[in-house]
């Protein structure tokens, strides 16, 4: 099965017809051609969660209407924009998602009707709890983990207690579901699905990199908390070692399908003598007979696992600033194409100009309605509605003087006063003069016989009315005669 079907054209060509772009665009990015969805209908998609006038309800509705397509495909792809709008699109995406009561209710997904059918489901059912999961753990905090600010002064590293034992867990429940995605290389087959896996890929990246520096600030709290507050630190500590081993794994298989070596980082564990001393010091605050560390050696251990834990985050960070890197080289490509269009089409312009001023004199004409003035040059003539030019437009960075008055054709158009200099600037270098003349006329010193002699030719000026009355006595008398 490749291309898009029957069935997705003529979705595509209904919401041509009622004007929903939005729908659209949705249809467009869900297809049933097995291919990840198109980035240029993922950008137009990301675009309008930044416009304050499109309804983010009817976008997410129309994602969860494809969810309930038979076809894997479509339902994979639908849940694959949802998640790239999470990542990249407007922070109210996530919020709507995350005020909603149910989201994807894809446990019992099945499609028995294709090849991958069943294999897929499998993978569609764990990727849509993870989506849920998601936008859980942004309704209960308020915040994406993957987007917070990270470092010495991040959010995580800067937390209270209290509240860092709350959060915790909450990250850790979505990086669970996040890693009982559990793809194996052999599995990822298609484009679909590989697509699915590099978003994973770049979640669990972020969102284990606020996990870790979650545990760096509870290991620098950790003995001076209560006995309470102890226990729980230790069994979250104890749950971030094992989802560590679990990421390895998991970043073993983003290696193996052909992600860069620098993009993955490396994870460097805290020794294991700091999990003895903090089991230690909780049975000495429960007032269990133990040999607790002495402060020096507690203070080393301790140093030394936060050295560790720090390096992982460093090497966590570095794919966040090649994205980055990316992203602006991407931007910086984009406005260059745009220059080199408007240059170009600028000098089609001028080429046409010198075209039909030299072929009969029709760029003499004042018609030149199909020349739209240029962003990159600001000596471009300007044109009224209708296309004839109404004055030349002067550069912004000289004083220009006060424009001539304008004259009033009897035919209600505006004719420029310096119809040379006018011309001057729509031709552009071209060599223009006049029969017997050596220079351009300037504006103050222009005359109406000029109107004679050059190609403008424009319609004549009335002549002043005479009596009627006149004009038959004239007559009359000669008849006499």
């Amino acid at each position: 099965m490749s291309g898009q079907s029957i069935t997705d054209r003529i979705a595509a060509a209904q919401h041509s017809m009622t004007g929903s772009a939005i729908s659209k665009a949705v249809c467009k990015a869900t297809t049933h051609e097995v291919s990840g969805p198109k980035k240029k209908h993922l950008d137009y998609l990301i675009h309008c969660t930044n416009e304050m006038n499109v309804n983010i309800p009817q976008l997410a509705d129309t994602l969860f209407e494809r969810t309930a397509n038979s076809s894997w495909v479509v339902v994979f792809k639908a849940l694959i924009t949802t998640h790239h709008l999470m990542m990249y699109g407007n922070e109210r995406f996530i919020q709507y998602l995350a005020s909603r009561n149910t989201l994807f209710n894809l446990n019992n997904f099945l499609d028995k009707g294709a090849l991958q059918g069943y294999d897929m489901s499998t993978f569609i059912r764990r990727y849509s709890r993870y989506l849920n999961e998601k936008a859980m753990s942004y309704r209960l905090v308020a915040v994406d983990f993957t987007k917070m600010k990270r470092g010495i002064d991040g959010v995580m590293r800067t937390m209270n207690t209290e509240k860092l034992i709350k959060t915790l867990p909450i990250i850790q429940n979505q990086l669970d579901a996040l890693l009982d995605f559990q793809a194996n290389p052999n599995e990822l087959t298609n484009g679909v699905i590989n697509s699915a896996f590099m978003l994973l890929f770049k979640d669990s990246i972020r969102l284990f990199a606020a996990y870790n520096e979650g545990v760096i600030n509870l290991l620098e709290k950790y003995f001076d908390m209560k006995k309470n507050q102890c226990k729980d630190a230790l069994d979250i500590y104890k749950k971030f070692l094992y989802r560590m081993t679990k990421l390895s794994e998991f970043l073993k298989v983003a290696e193996q399908v052909g992600i860069d070596q620098g993009d993955i980082p490396d994870l460097s564990q805290a020794p294991s003598s700091l999990l003895e001393a903090l089991e230690q010091h909780l049975a000495s605050l429960e007032g269990k007979k133990t040999k607790e560390l002495n402060a020096d050696t507690r203070a080393s251990t301790l140093s030394s696992a936060v050295s560790s834990l720090s390096s992982t985050g460093m090497s966590f960070s570095r794919m966040d600033e090649k994205e980055k890197q990316q992203a602006l080289e991407e931007e910086q490509a984009r406005l260059q194409a745009l220059k080199v269009t408007h240059f170009s089409h600028l000098g089609q312009i001028a080429s046409e100009s010198q075209v039909q001023s030299c072929g009969g004199g029709k760029a003499s004409s004042g018609r030149s309605g199909n020349l739209p003035p240029s962003p990159f040059r600001s000596d471009f003539p300007s044109f009224d509605a209708l296309g004839d030019l109404l004055k030349p437009t002067v550069p912004t960075h000289t004083a220009p003087p006060l424009p001539p008055q304008m004259a009033i054709h009897p035919g209600g158009k505006l004719l420029a006063n310096d119809l040379d200099s006018s011309l001057a600037n729509l031709v552009g270098k071209m060599q223009w003069s006049q029969p017997g003349e050596k220079k351009l006329t300037g504006g103050q010193n222009w005359q109406n016989k000029t109107m004679s002699t050059t190609q403008w030719s424009p319609a004549p000026m009335a002549p002043q009315p005479m009596p009627v009355q006149h004009v038959v006595r004239r007559q009359h008398t000669k008849t006499h005669v």
